[in-house]
């Protein structure tokens, strides 16, 4: 998995397998509503106004590769060079949420039903 400032993002369908069977974490850092209308199965929630606040990554993500997600790839690159800058392995997926969804790959709502990308 690319790591720190290397400028490669992961296709939609490669940040899918690495998150879903491999050790990465996929973390969304879209805000809680738009996470809630839509996100991809498994993905943990952290909006990047957080991260930048220099909370602690959740639990489950820290010390593990991170994968960041958000709408269309513009927060999760700023949310790339923050944990980057912090020493976290992290890349990003290419086009956001719009393209995963695009790919046809799951997007679920808060309550497991089918989602949608706000």
């Amino acid at each position: 998995m690319p790591s720190g400032r290397d400028s490669s993002r992961l296709t939609p369908a490669r940040a899918h397998g690495s998150t879903a069977q491999g050790p990465a974490v996929l973390l969304d850092v879209r805000e809680t509503h738009e996470w809630e209308a839509g996100h991809a199965p498994g993905a943990l929630s952290m909006p990047l106004t957080l991260l930048m606040a220099g909370l602690p990554l959740p639990p489950t993500a820290q010390g593990r590769p991170v994968v960041l997600i958000c709408r269309s790839g513009n927060r999760s690159r700023r949310a790339v060079e923050t944990l980057a800058d912090s020493g976290v392995e992290a890349t990003d997926v290419a086009g956001g949420l719009v393209a995963w969804a695009a790919e046809g790959l799951p997007v679920v709502d808060v309550h497991g039903d089918s989602g949608v990308v706000t």
